[in-house]
C-alpha cells in the first residue's frame, strides 16, 4: 500500500508519498511531469504516516537555508537497475553544486562497464526522479551551461538552485537569456 499527503513550501505545493514500510518513495512538485508515475497502483491520503513528519522537517531546514543530509531520510524510490544507478549518483552532488547530464553518463558508462552512455537516456532517468529536491535532479544542466530538464519547471530549478547559492551567472534557459 502507498500513502500520500501534501506539504507547501516556499516555491508551491508538493505531494509525498511512502510505502506501508515507512519508506519515503516520491516527492513531486504540484504539478509536475510525471508527477506519481512510478507508484504502481493508488495512493491513499494519509498525513499521519511518521515519515511524513520526518521528511517535512527535513524540507523545513532545506528551505530555511540549511543543509540537511539526504541520508537522514529513508528513501525506497521506485524504479529499474538503470534509473537506480542515475539516482544514486544524483545523491553525491554536493549542495550548491551541479553536474551535467554527460558526466553522469559517463559515471555510469563506469559503472556498468559499458564504453558510453548516452546522456540522452540519462536525461530519461533524472527526468523521472520520483523524489524530486531530496534526490537533486535540479542540480544537473546541460553541459553547454543550459538549464533544461526540469519535470517541476525552469523557473522552479532556478529557485532551487538559487537557494542553495549556486552560482547562476554561468547558466542560461533554452531562450539564450543569462540568470
Amino acid at each position: 500500500m502507498y500513502y500520500s499527503t501534501l506539504y507547501t513550501s516556499p516555491i508551491g505545493g508538493m505531494t509525498l508519498a511512502c510505502d506501508s514500510d515507512d519508506n519515503l518513495v516520491g516527492l513531486w512538485l504540484n504539478p509536475q511531469k510525471y508527477h506519481g508515475d512510478t507508484i504502481p497502483g493508488a495512493m491513499e491520503e494519509r498525513d499521519d504516516m511518521p515519515i511524513f513528519a520526518v521528511a517535512r522537517k527535513w524540507l523545513d531546514r532545506y528551505f530555511a537555508g540549511k543543509k540537511p543530509a539526504i541520508p537522514e531520510l529513508p528513501l525506497a524510490p521506485i524504479g529499474g537497475a538503470f534509473r537506480q544507478g542515475v539516482w544514486n549518483i544524483l545523491r553525491e552532488i554536493p549542495y550548491g553544486k551541479t553536474t551535467t547530464y554527460s558526466d553522469i553518463a559517463k559515471k555510469m558508462a563506469q559503472k556498468m562497464k559499458k564504453a558510453a552512455i548516452s546522456a540522452r537516456a540519462v536525461g530519461g532517468a533524472v527526468g523521472h526522479n520520483p523524489i524530486s529536491i531530496i534526490i537533486p535532479c535540479h542540480r544537473v544542466v546541460g553541459s553547454n551551461g543550459s538549464l533544461t530538464g526540469y519535470a517541476g519547471g525552469i523557473d522552479k530549478k532556478i529557485k532551487l538552485l538559487e537557494l542553495e547559492g549556486a552560482d547562476m551567472p554561468q547558466f542560461f534557459h533554452l531562450k539564450g537569456t543569462r540568470t
